[in-house]
């Protein structure tokens, strides 16, 4: 896969076909950009399930906050990343090692890891890297995809 460009049909057919994303580096900060993509999603019709240890236990626009990507209770279909290029390497791992394995591992933008891309695409899970779905979804004219 050539992770410096992405395919429309590429990323479509992840955005279409995921429903539950969980948000790894949720923030209750409403500045942040995590916080405005979750947003985002869930107006859109996703289950969004937010993953942040110092949050956890406590709500989140609605939603409860998990520790850790083991802990939230349903399959997860995608698992987007807001964490650094470095830290999301061990992510992914854990992403990995879900039953079952996600759909589709999403890094935001500004985030890259070749190697666990590698390894995620060996596990047969799709992988972007460097992109935003809350960008992504209206470039692609994806008006109203979740519900």
């Amino acid at each position: 896969m050539d992770h410096d460009s992405y395919s429309a049909a590429y990323l479509t057919g992840i955005l279409e076909t995921v429903r539950t994303i969980a948000l790894v580096g949720a923030s209750a900060n409403p500045e942040r950009a995590s916080h405005h993509v979750m947003e985002f999603l869930l107006h859109h019709g996703y289950a969004v399930h937010p993953i942040n240890p110092g949050l956890a236990g406590k709500t989140l626009l609605g939603r409860m906050v998990y520790a850790s990507l083991a802990d939230v209770p349903e399959a997860i279909d995608l698992v987007d990343v807001f964490r650094n290029s470095e830290a999301a390497g061990e992510t992914v791992d854990e992403a990995l090692g879900l039953t079952p394995l996600p759909k589709a591992i999403w890094l935001q933008l500004g985030v890259r890891n070749d190697a666990a891309a590698q390894r995620a695409e060996a596990a047969g899970v799709a992988m972007v890297m460097n992109r935003c779905p809350a960008i992504e979804i209206p470039r692609l004219g994806l008006e109203r995809i979740g519900a």
